[in-house]
């Protein structure tokens, strides 16, 4: 795992216009309906974590979810947490039809 230098960065925060750049993290606020739809995305993008290795920091009240993106390994973001914003928006996206 490489990090990114800024150049990199963004390039790729295009390709997740609705993430927002914090120095070495991206982030994401999510609103479901009620909280039971929240624990239902959690659990989704919990499996994309496992399938990815790499794992969210992450906070739950209510029907909100921030996600907080970011690669411990290389004090910074490397490609895996582009990978990863990107297949949130994929899921959220898909079941929003």
């Amino acid at each position: 795992m490489k990090k990114l230098e800024r150049n990199e960065i963004e390039r790729q925060l295009k390709r997740i216009p609705n993430w927002a750049f914090n120095e070495y993290k991206i982030q994401k606020t999510l609103t479901f309906n009620d909280f039971n739809d929240c624990m239902v995305y959690i659990n989704k993008i919990a499996h994309i974590a496992n399938e990815l290795n790499h794992h969210p920091e992450w906070c739950n009240v209510y029907n909100r979810l921030d996600i907080t993106l970011t690669s411990h390994d290389v004090n910074g973001l490397s490609d895996l947490d582009f990978i990863f914003a990107e297949k949130i928006d994929l899921l959220i996206s898909n079941n929003e039809k």
